[in-house]
């Protein structure tokens, strides 16, 4: 918590690593009143940005880009350790975010307005117009665990890049990376009070931050619930919510089958399933699905499960025993409704084991709700439009009407447009299973999955409001 010592918080919280539930590490909690520190700190901040010249900014940015690839290491270790990340992905994450700061570092030299032809107006043939992009002010950025340092990333650099001030809550499960990278940004020659750091539960400190009238901002990644609740609470502020899913893929006839079953695999079981775009529902053409459920599921047991700092680790804890618990649960509830558990639906120690279901029913939570688990759902089609039909109705049967990513694979042009065009989502991946992100791409939900865009560009534009400059010349 940048100026702030712990002499001015009341408790701790510790940080358990998900895989042996030792604890990694101490965090000062903040109170309401450490939140409101924060804040007056970040309207100072602010203040300090909207002065730096695009080029400083770019330059922060890149240099605390160098800073944080000759620290690494540090940020994978810490990575494992709080969030139970295997280390292939977790090293995997310091290089996204090492890309996306540059990305930001970039975008701060772009951040432009328009001309705008006044005289196409009667009556402002003198006028002579532009508009000019400015600075929300203080953003409230809310992450959560699964991404510790690259999701936190994806709020904090366009929003420094862009000349706002920050006051960032990282999860709770997960503030030593956040806090590492507050310190290299730092390092970096950002304005102290620039980025402000408070860790804490969403309802003390999370709700302090959404209804406080000096947040100009607040980009939330989480669930749909929390989602609503600041919604609710926000009041006129800007919002941007990634608020998850239950992607999955369509794999037709036509498919190259060992591409599509590499991207699935991956998809469907990288840190655990814990992730947004979890590809949690295959839909298989009737015709080649029993040779590809085979050999997905012959895969899936010769992953490597265990201690996520071993370098072969492919599967590693879940992020606790809540999630461990609610993942089991899903497969009994599913195996009760007559489901066929092909492979996994057990845990050893918090470790739940890849898991491939057959036969579950479209409106059984594990399918139409968010897994947010190492559980993939296999169904069939017959005809390319169903599978489309399919993946569209299968999102609404849930509490949540979702919608951010789908993958098709096919070597059909035309099925592959249709799917562009017709499948209800924020992202539709030709060829690529939906765990596919690029971190410079527009990122982002339709329908309950979220509102707004991540990726700098993108975000950049979320963050700053427009300015309209006219000069009538009579």
């Amino acid at each position: 918590m940048t100026g702030l010592s712990v002499s001015s918080v009341s408790s701790v919280v510790q940080v358990l690593n998900p895989w042996d539930e030792s604890v990694v590490g101490e965090v000062p909690v903040a109170t309401e009143a450490v939140v409101d520190t924060a804040i007056a700190a970040a309207e100072a901040g602010a203040a300090d940005m909207r002065r730096l010249p695009a080029h400083t900014r770019s330059a922060i940015l890149t240099k605390a880009a160098g800073l944080l690839e000759e620290r690494g290491d540090e940020f994978t270790e810490s990575i494992i350790a709080e969030a139970g990340k295997p280390r292939k992905y977790a090293a995997a994450e310091v290089s996204r975010a090492i890309e996306t700061l540059r990305f930001a570092a970039a975008e701060a030299l772009r951040i432009h307005g328009e001309t705008v032809p006044m005289d196409a107006a009667r009556g402002s043939e003198n006028r002579r117009g532009f508009f000019i992009r400015v600075p929300l002010g203080v953003i409230a950025a809310i992450t959560p665990f699964n991404f510790p340092l690259n999701l936190v990333m994806h709020k904090v650099a366009p929003a420094l890049a862009a000349g706002n001030s920050v006051v960032l809550k990282p999860a709770t499960k997960t503030p030593l990376t956040a806090l590492r990278l507050g310190g290299v940004l730092l390092d970096a020659g950002l304005p102290p009070k620039a980025l402000n750091i408070v860790v804490g539960s969403g309802s003390t400190v999370g709700s302090a931050l959404v209804r406080d009238s000096r947040i100009r901002m607040v980009t939330f990644t989480g669930s749909p619930p929390v989602g609503e609740a600041i919604k609710r609470d926000s009041g006129l502020k800007r919002l941007t919510l990634e608020l998850g899913s239950n992607s999955g893929a369509i794999i037709d006839e036509t498919a190259d089958l060992d591409a599509a079953l590499s991207r699935c695999l991956a998809g469907g079981f990288s840190f655990s399933g814990q992730v947004c775009i979890h590809t949690q529902r295959l839909y298989v053409h009737e015709s080649i699905a029993e040779q590809f459920t085979a050999r997905f599921v012959d895969a899936a047991e010769r992953l490597i499960c265990g201690n996520p700092k071993l370098q072969e680790t492919d599967i590693g804890p879940m992020i606790d025993r809540i999630a461990l618990g609610r993942g089991l649960a899903l497969v009994e509830e599913a195996r009760a409704a007559g489901a066929e558990v092909l492979c996994g639906g057990t845990a050893e120690g918090t470790v739940m084991f890849p898991t491939v279901l057959l036969g579950t029913k479209p409106d059984l939570p594990v399918v139409c709700e968010e897994s947010f688990a190492p559980i993939v759902t296999m169904h069939t089609f017959r005809d390319f439009d169903e599978a489309i039909a399919l993946f569209n109705h299968g999102s609404a049967l849930g509490t949540y009407d979702y919608g951010l990513a789908c993958g098709v694979f096919t070597r059909d042009l035309g099925r592959a447009f249709r799917a562009a065009e017709q499948l209800e989502v924020g992202n539709a991946l030709i060829n690529d299973s939906a765990t596919t992100r690029a971190d410079h791409m527009p990122y982002g939900g339709v329908k309950d999955s979220g509102i707004g865009r991540e990726g700098p560009r993108f975000a950049i534009d979320e963050m700053t409001d427009i300015r309209m400059v006219s000069f009538n010349l009579t």
